[in-house]
């Protein structure tokens, strides 16, 4: 797209990927108006999104460009913190980030930004090398993903950092990010906390023997490797939980022969950007591997056995020389 004279609105999360695709845009030429995201945040936990916002605001200031905030708070709660919230409490492990993408960063802020008149939005997600970040962009509607610009969608992060120094941006330093999509450094487990509590409950092994005690089958991911009380040297993972008694079945390794060799992957609610059977590789866990295979109705069957437990709850997204054909949500 040649952005020259289009008006583009960027999403300023106050990093340095967002940043840099704001100026690059800029120097391309385009009438820039950087947009700040307020999502909902948990009360009575700590939360950066004022620091984040004045980030942001000085990165608009850098670039001599408009700065607006746009609240996006009951999308937010609504679509990422309630789905969250009863994906856990059904036993399954969701993927914030991705609703997220599709509801607000791609749902709210697209049609706000094209009810202000703007030709187009652009984002700092990556699309290719070690940060790609497709893998939470298979839900968004293939016309909403294909009318986005992401700047610096094919770069590596060093260089993009190289950029941010070279064009004397305020954020060129910070540290990314690692918590949940717009609840700033407060990791999963910290939320689920206060949302669930503890309850104290029994980890048996595959024979049905207990091994030792866990705070609570809703805190815990299938695959996740977990620390138990009163029980031998591990390590232990989940193999699976029951939700009605608060039991974890644990083993130490991360995967079961018997898991390994149910090869499919079972999903739902799919969204294509091709056709199905154009998907050769599938990843169903982020910076897991793409493992080979083919898709048979709703059911994507692997070339070879599995290294871990497909989470259900969590998306499986397929690839074919490295484009994005679709994904789903992973069944049990």
């Amino acid at each position: 797209m040649d952005v020259r004279g289009k008006r583009i609105f960027v999403g300023l999360s106050g990093g340095v990927d967002s940043a840099v695709s704001a100026a690059l845009l800029q120097q391309a030429g385009a009438l820039v108006t950087g947009v700040f995201i307020k999502g909902w945040y948990p009360p009575g936990m700590p939360c950066s999104w004022a620091a984040e916002r004045r980030d942001a605001m000085r990165v608009a200031a850098r670039l001599h460009i408009p700065f607006i905030t746009l609240d996006a708070s009951v999308e937010y709660k609504k679509s990422v913190i309630d789905y969250l919230i009863a994906e856990y409490r059904a036993g399954r492990t969701p993927n914030p980030d991705v609703m997220c993408n599709r509801e607000v960063k791609f749902g709210a802020f697209y049609r706000f930004a094209k009810e202000q008149g703007a030709d187009a939005i652009a984002t700092g997600h990556y699309r290719s090398g070690e940060k790609d970040q497709s893998y939470f962009l298979w839900a968004v509607p293939k016309e909403v993903l294909e009318s986005i610009l992401f700047p610096v969608g094919h770069m590596e992060k060093d260089h993009v950092r190289s950029l941010a120094n070279k064009l004397n941006l305020p954020v060129a330093e910070k540290r990314d990010s690692q918590g949940v999509c717009f609840l700033g450094n407060i990791s999963v487990e910290e939320f689920l906390r206060m949302e669930f509590g503890t309850a104290t409950g029994q980890a048996r092994d595959e024979k049905g023997q207990t091994v030792g005690e866990h705070d609570g089958a809703v805190l815990y991911t299938i695959g996740e490797r977990i620390a138990l009380r009163d029980a031998e040297t591990g390590p232990w993972f989940v193999l699976a939980k029951d939700m009605s008694t608060n039991e974890l079945v644990v083993g130490k390794s991360r995967i079961s022969a018997v898991q390994q060799a149910q090869s499919p992957i079972r999903f739902a609610e799919p969204n294509w950007f091709a056709d199905a059977s154009d998907a050769t590789l599938a990843q169903y866990r982020y910076r897991g591997p793409r493992v080979p295979g083919h898709i048979e109705q709703n059911r994507f069957v692997c070339e070879g056995a599995l290294s871990d437990i497909p989470t259900p709850g969590q998306s499986v997204v397929f690839y074919h020389n490295g484009t994005l054909v679709g994904g789903g949500i992973i069944e049990a």
